[in-house]
C-alpha cells in the first residue's frame, strides 16, 4: 500500500481545483473516498480548507499530473524524495562549562606542541581563546605557563577531530602556497 500525501484533504482540494484528473485518481492518491472528492468538487465537503499544492512540497511533479490527466486509468504516484537536512551545528557556538574553560590554555599548548604548523589565529579559533593568549603560550610568557599541562582538546570535547583535520589541511595548503611564492620571488629576484 502506498502512502498518503501530506494533508490529504487539502491536497485533494488543490487537485480538484487545478487539474483535470478524475475523482477516482484523486481519491486513490489522497487515500480518500471517491464520494468525498465529488463533495469537494460540489463545494459540500472541505469548506474553508485551503488547497495544498503537492508540487511545491515535492510529492508530485507536473509531468506526473500530465501523464495521469492524459490516461484516466493511470494512478498518480507519490514522489519519494529523501530530504537532506543540513546541520546548522557548525555555525552555533557551543557553550563550554566553567570546568572545561580552564582546559583551554592546556589545549592550546597541546596544539602548539603537536601541530606547530597551525597559526596562532587557527589555534585561537579552534580552542576558543584569544590570539594573544596563544601567542603568549607559544612565547612561554603566559601568566600561568608553568602550571599548564598539554591536553588533547579533541579528547576533552572542545572540538571534533574533523575540525582539527580541516585546520591542519588549511595550514599545509598555506605552507605550500608560501613556498611557491618564495620560489617565484627568488626567480624574479635573479632575473
Amino acid at each position: 500500500m502506498s502512502k498518503a500525501p501530506l494533508m490529504p484533504m487539502a491536497t485533494a482540494v488543490w487537485l480538484v481545483e487545478n487539474t483535470s484528473l478524475t475523482f477516482k485518481q484523486i481519491a486513490d492518491f489522497c487515500k480518500l473516498h471517491e464520494v468525498e472528492i465529488q463533495g469537494i468538487a460540489d463545494g459540500e465537503v472541505a469548506k474553508g480548507i485551503v488547497g495544498y499544492n503537492p508540487i511545491i512540497s515535492g510529492q508530485l511533479t507536473n509531468d506526473e499530473i500530465t501523464l495521469s490527466s492524459n490516461d484516466e486509468s493511470r494512478p498518480l504516484k507519490i514522489t519519494d524524495k529523501e530530504v537532506e537536512i543540513k546541520s546548522a551545528e557548525s555555525k552555533i557556538k557551543k557553550y563550554v562549562p566553567l570546568s572545561k574553560r580552564q582546559d583551554k590554555p592546556d589545549s592550546a599548548l597541546w596544539l602548539l606542541k603537536n601541530h606547530s604548523i597551525l597559526k596562532d589565529s587557527q589555534i585561537a579559533k579552534l580552542v576558543g581563546v584569544t590570539k594573544n593568549s596563544v601567542s603568549s603560550i607559544r612565547n612561554k610568557s603566559y601568566w600561568n605557563y608553568n602550571s599548564l599541562n598539554a591536553k588533547d582538546p579533541v579528547a576533552m570535547g572542545l572540538f571534533t577531530q574533523k575540525d582539527l583535520l580541516s585546520a591542519i589541511e588549511k595550514a599545509e595548503r598555506r605552507i605550500i602556497r608560501e613556498k611557491k611564492d618564495k620560489a617565484k620571488s627568488n626567480v624574479a629576484g635573479k632575473v
